[in-house]
């Protein structure tokens, strides 16, 4: 088969589709990602074929800038504006995908569950298409809060009312996103989608999460899968100083790939950590340049890009902003975790952190030096933390992985 990849032109979407793909490549499948040109790079780097999208309106230095625009914004309006370029990248997808996967051979798509546009081309196309969550998958549920929450889970009345009102909202946000996928619904002739929902596939839904890790569900559709993380080996070309780390327990903190830039948050966990004795890895991806790492606190080893996956098995707790991939890398290694949401599914992946009991989950107007020293102390002090996530470790490593997910698609397609 050849698999086309539908996804956000974000790394941490495109990073386990890499894995999936890898996984795909090895059992003799051929897999293309669409996407726009800023993302080729990215796609090439993770051994994935590359079609680009988009050259009349999304040229290449259109993404950093948008990216750099949002690592300056928080809360409503760092959602606002990723919503508003979500709806731009879908118009794209609508409009340049279907000729593109002619054109390539394409047999059926890999739809990243964040864009409803794949789904879409996939019908006007007549070919099959499996969703893939690579984010907190948007199932929706009575009980289950909306994932731009930080709500916690509750079967009472008030708890299903709130959520309902919750997801009013989400989809009066969300609108205008919607409506371009239902004006070339109508120009393909297809039906016009009653619910978000109806953008996932019938085939296979595939959750990078495991139910130790979400709230109890009980409306999935019996195509869904908790397959767990999607990694699969690969050589990286990433340098760290493994001679600098000297034995003390190590903690480390990353903001991911999009929320690098918040540099008050990189400050406040080194002055944590400063006064404790641990030694502070800070994974900061380009977001603190020379001055801003000499004036941390307590003179914690600063990188640009870190191995996560390799440095996680040393480590002794995670502080993080709270995005999916290092939260799930992170449990895997058996780690606690603290999460300090920024954005985004964040705040509900916070509130699974801190529910599952394998972690603890600060609000974002929390975000002092002595809250967060507070936490660190706790987790060290509290066994039960790092029980919690040793026993999520284990149902992960149970769970399938790429491997799993990889038999589905097969299956399903």
């Amino acid at each position: 088969m050849h698999y086309g990849i539908v996804t956000p032109p974000v790394p941490g979407h495109i990073y386990p589709f890499g894995a999936l793909g890898r996984e795909l490549i090895a059992r003799g499948h051929r897999v293309t990602l669409l996407q726009m040109e800023d993302v080729r790079a990215r796609a090439e780097a993770e051994g994935l074929e590359f079609a680009a999208l988009g050259e009349s309106d999304h040229p290449p230095g259109s993404l950093d800038r948008s990216l750099t625009r949002l690592g300056m914004l928080h809360g409503l309006r760092a959602l606002k504006f990723t919503l508003a370029a979500v709806r731009r990248t879908t118009e794209m997808i609508c409009r340049d995908a279907p000729a593109m996967v002619k054109e390539r051979g394409i047999e059926a798509l890999l739809v990243d569950q964040m864009e409803p546009a794949g789904g879409s081309v996939a019908d006007h196309l007549g070919i099959p298409f499996v969703t893939v969550c690579n984010a907190l998958a948007l199932n929706r549920e009575p009980y289950i809060p909306p994932p731009f929450t930080g709500w916690k889970y509750t079967r009472s009345a008030w708890g299903r009312a709130r959520n309902s009102l919750g997801y009013a909202i989400n989809d009066r946000l969300t609108a205008p996103v919607m409506q371009v996928v239902s004006n070339w619904r109508k120009r393909w002739g297809l039906r016009e989608f009653r619910s978000a929902g109806d953008s996932f596939s019938r085939l296979a839904q595939i959750s990078q999460m495991i139910p130790g890790f979400d709230f109890p569900r009980e409306r999935q559709p019996r195509c869904f899968t908790y397959a767990g993380p999607l990694r699969r080996a690969r050589v990286l070309p990433t340098f760290f100083p493994w001679d600098k780390l000297d034995g003390r327990p190590l903690v480390y903190a990353s903001l991911g790939t999009l929320q690098h830039g918040k540099r008050a948050i990189f400050a406040a966990i080194a002055e944590a950590c400063a006064t404790l004795n641990v030694q502070l890895v800070i994974a900061h991806n380009g977001g603190l340049d020379e001055r801003a790492v000499a004036e941390l606190a307590g003179q914690p080893l600063a990188v640009n890009f870190a191995p996560q996956e390799e440095l996680l098995k040393r480590a002794a707790l995670t502080l993080t902003h709270g995005g999916l991939n290092t939260v799930l890398d992170s449990l895997a290694a058996g780690l606690p975790v603290i999460a300090m949401p920024i954005t985004y599914e964040q705040p509900a992946i916070a509130a699974r952190v801190a529910a599952s009991g394998a972690g603890i989950a600060l609000s974002p107007g929390g975000l002092e030096a002595s809250r967060i020293r507070e936490a660190v102390e706790r987790i060290f002090h509290e066994g039960s933390y790092r029980d919690c996530a040793q026993g999520i470790a284990e149902e992960i490593r149970l769970a399938g992985g790429v491997a799993k997910a990889a038999g589905i698609i097969e299956q399903a397609a």
